[in-house]
């Protein structure tokens, strides 16, 4: 009898413990239950937003934009968001941090690949791959915006780990470079069309400062530039690469988003010390870091000639930007155009464009709402979600013209767009697409308020002319990448501003030392293995 009875309390037992035991897998089954597309038990998720300190900007994580999409998902998806603000022009450094001490927000952001590589390698980022074929047709607008291509962009060849998925761009766009129109005019010169007229621009700007400035002669500045040297002069410098560079040498020394390792590299750095050597190139830029104003406000007060920028640069920003405030102070006449001048040995305007892949978009580890931040993704890439962030309230942010083209108005307050087509929101598309291609161009030159659609007209075909497109290499994850991003980064910056402030006879001295320290410091590493992984899946 006793041992029938505990056989007995056993048995009762098992069965209780195999009930909770269901019941906790019923739980956890349960918590991601969706009844039309709503959690059942709301969800919370932090989303990273950046902060680009404009003048006049709303607050990123807290105005009309972050409410319509704090509302969209509670509505439709029982979904609390929350969006955490960080910083723009120094996101890497402070991504890392919020990653290393595991704070970082449930849906991140970030242009550096390999910061997300470092984190994965240590079990910091979640693997995508299971959820994004688990939950599917969940997501029909994430998967049909972005499509095999860019979802799998990052998918390792042998593990099938996918860390991120790739923001799409709309428009493949980089730079450009930007001329005074109204200067030009002054001098009776047309715009240049080559490297040595451009040269020869800059030093009539020079020589003529008291005709185009008056008292303010000793402010020109016939040519501007940034710390940032190899993005701000990106289409000069690669203009001294060859034409006969291959796709294997544009993937092994391609990791570096400047294109510092590419053949040729060196003499356009060489050029721009000559030009700063000349007088022709703002003496200070290497004072001023990222973020600062002091060269906007250069342009907008009208001592700038050239320079070359993301490539609508001028004409952002509406009544704060340079085109609208550089008119209020200067004159009607006052204005930036594009132009296209730097050629390659072959006589293109070679242009070195990436894929039509953007942001990276990842969650890391302690992401513990994978389903509900997949759902935010969608949500905001389904086009009437996209469209509303992509031009805002109508009457407020835009108007509808006749030909149903969308035409953008200076706005202030709390319904300002603190990024182009608010791009900090939009993150798995960058540029305007309103589900009709011709409508979009017609929409695009019209969506800076304040500003004639013929300089959009002009500098939109320009950025691409002649472009060559990176092509996708999945060879899986380079190792030697992992945690260098940052160091090379600040060397590579460094090297380049050394470079081109270098006195005439120190030049090759200077950029020698600099590239071999960049070099040794980790970029001959990937290099090598670059060019191994290659071979490998290629060869």
């Amino acid at each position: 009898m006793k041992k029938a009875h505990l056989l007995l309390v056993g048995c009762l037992t098992l069965v209780v413990l195999l009930a909770v035991c269901s019941t906790g897998i019923l739980f956890a089954a349960d918590s991601d239950e969706l009844v039309n597309g709503r959690f059942v038990k709301t969800k919370r998720i932090t989303v990273e937003v950046y902060d680009r300190s404009n003048a006049g900007g709303s607050p990123p994580e807290d105005n009309f934009f972050t409410d319509f999409i704090k509302e969209g998902l509670l509505r439709d998806h029982n979904i609390e968001v929350e969006f955490v603000p960080v910083p723009r022009w120094t996101e890497v450094e402070v991504l890392n941090n919020l990653l290393a001490a595991g704070d970082a927000p449930d849906v991140c952001v970030t242009y550096s690949y390999p910061t997300i590589q470092t984190y994965a390698s240590m079990g910091g980022v979640l693997d995508l791959a299971p959820y994004l074929e688990k939950y599917k047709d969940l997501l029909p607008d994430l998967w049909g915006w972005l499509g095999d291509d860019n979802i799998y962009w990052n998918r390792d060849p042998e593990s099938g780990t996918v860390w991120a998925v790739e923001a799409r761009l709309a428009h493949n766009t980089r730079i450009n470079t930007f001329v005074r129109e109204d200067w030009l005019k002054k001098l009776g010169l047309e715009p240049p069309t080559t490297l040595e007229e451009f040269e020869a621009m800059l030093y009539a700007f020079k020589n003529n400062a008291e005709l185009l400035l008056g008292k303010d002669a000793d402010k020109m500045i016939p040519y501007s530039t940034s710390f940032d040297i190899g993005w701000r002069n990106n289409y000069l410098l690669t203009s001294f690469v060859p034409e006969s560079l291959t796709d294997k040498e544009r993937y092994i020394y391609g990791f570096d988003d400047r294109q510092l390792l590419l053949p040729g590299y060196k003499e356009g750095v060489r050029k721009l010390n000559e030009w700063y050597n000349a007088g022709l190139i703002w003496k200070d830029f290497p004072l001023y870091g990222a973020g600062d104003q002091t060269e906007d406000n250069l342009m907008k007060s009208g001592y700038v000639g050239a320079f070359q920028h993301n490539w609508d640069y001028p004409y952002r920003d509406g009544e704060n930007g340079i085109h609208n405030s550089l008119q209020r102070l200067v004159g009607e006449d006052a204005v930036f155009i594009a132009v296209d001048c730097f050629k390659n040995d072959a006589g293109f305007y070679r242009k070195f464009l990436p894929a039509p892949v953007d942001r990276k978009v990842f969650f890391p580890s302690t992401n513990d709402e994978p389903l509900a931040s997949l759902l935010y993704l969608n949500w905001i890439t389904k086009l009437e979600n996209r469209k509303f962030l992509q031009i805002g309230e109508e009457g407020t942010n835009h108007i509808v013209l006749e030909d149903g083209a969308i035409q953008m108005l200076s706005v202030t307050g709390n319904k300002i767009m603190n990024s182009p087509q608010n791009i900090d929101y939009t993150i798995t598309i960058n540029g305007l697409e309103l589900g009709d291609p011709e409508l979009t161009i017609k929409s695009l030159a019209l969506a800076y308020p304040g500003v004639d659609a013929r300089f959009i007209e002009i500098a939109y075909p320009i950025t691409s002319n002649d472009a060559r497109y990176e092509k996708n290499v999945q060879v899986g994850d380079i190792r030697a990448e992992e945690g260098m991003g940052p160091a090379l980064k600040e060397k590579r910056d460094n090297l380049l501003v050394q470079a081109v402030v270098a006195k005439p006879g120190q030049f090759d001295t200077v950029w020698d030392r600099g590239f071999e320290d960049y070099l040794a410091s980790g970029g001959r590493a990937i290099i090598e293995e670059r060019k191994a992984k290659y071979e490998q899946y290629y060869e």
